[in-house]
């Protein structure tokens, strides 16, 4: 996102800077060091004020602080007279490992607290005690000295379920805004000629992979689709083991045009995520703008992507009899599967589009101006 809407704002005529840090700057700091740099860095701070100062720029959209930026990211730049918008791609803020998930299962432990303690007790960032403890004091510090209410005039949540997870864990709710991911460039509506499920995502346990082989394994699989896992990751072992069975095909890692023109031939898309997901998936939006009807499990950001019976189906986390007969399903009804087809396209024209997103961000942009100024100019 952070390339994609910089070349959309670029294309709309606007003037683009970039500021970016790497994670491998992080290679040869010591542990106290890094942690403190994760709570202030000063010299990224003043980086950003002379950039903002220089060019005499009106808003600066962070995507990313952590953990070389930091929050002084946020002073710099309004300190120097810039609007400041923070998209929220995770949940770091509200929780230190950002993903709102642990030991297989949902976790919402620290939402609302004022320390994370039991984020360090799991060593839920990096698998640390000491980087998540770093991670857990920045939060609470930025808290305590108004960062989160006085240095940002605008977050961007993903999905409306996650603007209500941030204003729970006490964001503030009247500078929270809803914004999806978005494609800068329309792939096309497909034809679904090829009949075959799709999974598409990292194989992990987090990402349901466990559900669909387990579905498409059983004795009871013979009336599905051909299911068309792509992706890599820790649990490759065993999705080529599950190919055996000759209803499974396996084709690794594929690039973003490969995985598009499989999506205009696939019949459906499934989504088996075991956690909330943390922004709106780049998968379901290109399922979206392929016509693709999707099977995803009933919970967290699908459901408010997904309109059950109308662009897809959500069934239950973890079961495979649901993901395997939905698909089945959806696959046999020609009239409910064509409408389905249309939905699918219809929403992505309507929420996930480049033009209509540009509408949101500009909207978003002045918003922030007139926070910080008092008055709407963006240019």
């Amino acid at each position: 996102m952070f390339e994609a809407e910089g070349h959309l704002l670029k294309r709309k005529g606007h003037e683009v800077l970039c500021y970016t840090a790497d994670n491998d700057g992080v290679e040869g700091l010591s542990l106290p060091v890094l942690a403190q740099r994760t709570i202030w860095n000063k010299q990224a701070g003043a980086e950003i004020a002379a950039i903002v100062r220089r060019e005499d720029v009106d808003v600066v959209h962070f995507h990313n602080t952590l953990p070389l930026i930091s929050p002084a990211g946020f002073w710099g730049a309004r300190r120097a007279g810039a609007a400041v918008v923070q998209t929220l791609h995770n949940y770091r803020l509200i929780c230190p490992g950002a993903l709102l998930y642990r030991d297989g299962r949902p976790c919402e432990t620290c939402i609302g607290k004022s320390f994370a303690t039991a984020a360090i007790r799991h060593r839920c960032y990096r698998g640390s005690r000491v980087a998540s403890a770093a991670v857990a004091t920045m939060n609470a510090t930025h808290r305590a000295l108004g960062t989160w209410r006085n240095a940002i005039d605008r977050y961007i949540a993903i999905t409306e379920f996650a603007r209500e997870k941030f204003i729970r864990g006490k964001l503030p709710a009247d500078k929270l805004v809803v914004k999806p991911n978005f494609l800068n460039e329309d792939p096309g509506i497909g034809t679904g000629s090829g009949g075959f499920a799709l999974f598409v995502g990292r194989l992990d346990v987090a990402k349901g992979i466990h559900t669909l082989l387990k579905a498409w394994s059983s004795d009871n699989a013979h009336g599905l689709p051909k299911l068309v896992i792509v992706g890599d990751g820790p649990l490759a072992p065993e999705v080529e083991t599950a190919c055996t069975n000759g209803r499974i095909e396996w084709l690794g890692w594929k690039d973003r045009t490969d995985v598009l023109g499989l999506m205009r031939k696939a019949g459906v898309l499934l989504f088996p995520s075991e956690w909330y997901e943390g922004g709106t998936p780049m998968t379901l939006i290109e399922a979206f703008a392929s016509g693709l009807p999707i099977v995803a499990s009933d919970l967290g950001t699908m459901r408010t992507m997904i309109e059950t019976g109308v662009n897809g189906l959500l069934v239950p986390t973890g079961d495979a009899s649901a993901f395997a007969e939905t698909s089945a399903s959806i696959l046999s009804d020609a009239e409910r599967y064509a409408a389905m087809r249309q939905a699918a396209r219809k929403t992505f024209g309507d929420f996930y589009a480049a033009d209509r997103n540009y509408e949101i961000l500009m909207q978003i942009y002045s918003e922030a101006i007139h926070e910080r100024h008092g008055h709407n100019a963006v240019a």
